[in-house]
């Protein structure tokens, strides 16, 4: 067994083992840094597979921006974790079945007849100075660019509606025009009054 397939093995059993503890412990924050490891692992297999610029793509935005974030929120809100405990049972006949069904799907489409070194010759090595990120962006923008732009335009849409549902609109609550801000002068808002002076002995 070559050194590289060790580490494919290696990558593979800890995306798996990290993905299942993601799904099954009971803790937020525990399932989220679970995930970061799911997230290193999946990295180092894109590493293999001479994808470098996915592979620190992912640790980049996924694991530096992403579940700092979540962490972030998992931390700040006060989940009630009893609640979350008791759908736990109630769930899981559900859960298993999609489970199952997931899995005999990856296995109609992976699986050794339709996948493999067997029906896919192995791909040939690149030379040193050869550059994934130069190839993706060339792949994107000219073979795949429409598809790029309908993805871009599909995410931009969700974008507006969520911004569009969750917007909240109180009549109590005071909002600041930053226009009228910026057109204020001084005489709009300050007033001199003029009092005659008082003894006040």
């Amino acid at each position: 067994m070559s050194f590289q397939l060790l580490l494919f093995y290696l990558f593979a059993a800890v995306l798996i083992g990290a993905a299942l503890m993601v799904i099954t412990r009971r803790n937020p924050v525990h399932s989220a840094l679970f995930l970061v490891l799911a997230f290193f692992s999946c990295s180092g297999l894109w590493m293999l597979a001479e994808a470098e610029f996915l592979a620190i793509a992912l640790v980049l935005v996924y694991v530096g921006a992403v579940m700092v974030l979540f962490l972030f929120v998992v931390m700040m809100l006060d989940i009630n974790l009893a609640e979350l405990r008791a759908g736990f049972v109630r769930n899981a006949p559900v859960a298993v079945l999609v489970a199952l069904l997931i899995g005999a799907q990856l296995v109609l489409i992976l699986g050794p007849e339709r996948f493999g070194l067997a029906q896919f010759a192995a791909p040939v090595p690149k030379p040193a100075d050869y550059s994934n990120t130069e190839a993706l962006g060339l792949a994107l923008f000219t073979e795949h660019l429409y598809a790029f732009e309908i993805a871009a335009v599909i995410l931009l849409v969700g974008i507006i509606a969520a911004i569009s549902l969750t917007l909240r609109r109180r009549p109590t609550t005071r909002y600041q025009n930053p226009g009228q801000q910026v057109r204020v002068q001084a005489k709009d808002r300050l007033r001199v009054v003029k009092m005659d002076a008082e003894d006040v002995a």
